[in-house]
């Protein structure tokens, strides 16, 4: 039996979003796309780990106006690419006042608002693992959580996966501070994922947003074969 959750030495947070189901009976594709914290970490074993399970694509999921040295490495094989996308925009004020300042930017609860502000963003890293070359696909941020969090959920979303199979993969990444922040605010995770996503139409939002079509017939090959 697969194991979602991959052992790859110094990173702590990393599962292939294969074995998912979907709304039509299907089962998302295993060592298509991996999520992940920062491969910046990784050792030596680690790295060898991440080539043999097939990677040849790493997405950074950056943040706009903010230096984070954990993004600052390079892949010790010369065929894996890395691609930067920026999904967030530190220079946005009001962002940074209403979920920055106030620590609620480590938990799900600013997804929705973070998709109303950033449709173009969040489309570059659906094309990007759209587009990618042949192999596997790992996006990471640097814990995992959360910039990987939104992106997985649009991922899932639009290829069909189930919202029980979708909170379960999102629950994997345990966070206490997280959970207890989202108590605090009188709400849960499955609330808030399905949240995010109610009303929008999620094929026109990254269409809008600058994704092709055929990016997202690419996607669902990647995912669903």
């Amino acid at each position: 039996m697969k194991k979602r959750v991959l052992a790859w030495d110094g990173c702590r947070n990393v599962r292939d979003l294969g074995g998912l189901r979907t709304l039509d009976g299907r089962t998302t594709r295993w060592g298509a796309v991996v999520r992940g914290d920062t491969p910046g970490r990784l050792t030596a074993a680690g790295w060898s780990a991440l080539y043999a399970y097939g990677i040849r694509t790493i997405i950074s999921l950056r943040t706009h106006g903010q230096v984070e040295e954990a993004f600052d490495f390079a892949p010790p094989f010369a065929d894996i690419v890395k691609i930067p996308v920026e999904i967030e925009d530190l220079t946005d004020r009001e962002f940074v006042q209403r979920w920055v300042a106030t620590d609620l930017w480590s938990t799900p609860l600013y997804y929705r608002d973070a998709l109303r502000r950033w449709p173009a963003r969040h489309a570059a890293a659906i094309s990007a693992i759209a587009r990618a070359q042949p192999g596997g696909v790992l996006f990471h941020c640097i814990r995992g959580h959360d910039r990987t969090g939104i992106i997985a959920l649009l991922v899932l979303a639009l290829v069909g996966v189930t919202p029980d199979d979708i909170i379960a993969d999102y629950v994997l990444s345990p966070d206490p501070e997280r959970d207890e922040l989202l108590a605090r605010e009188g709400s849960s995770i499955r609330e808030v994922l399905l949240g995010a996503l109610e009303g929008l139409d999620l094929e026109d939002y990254v269409v809008r947003g600058g994704a092709s079509q055929d990016d997202l017939a690419a996607l669902c090959r990647r995912l669903l074969g």
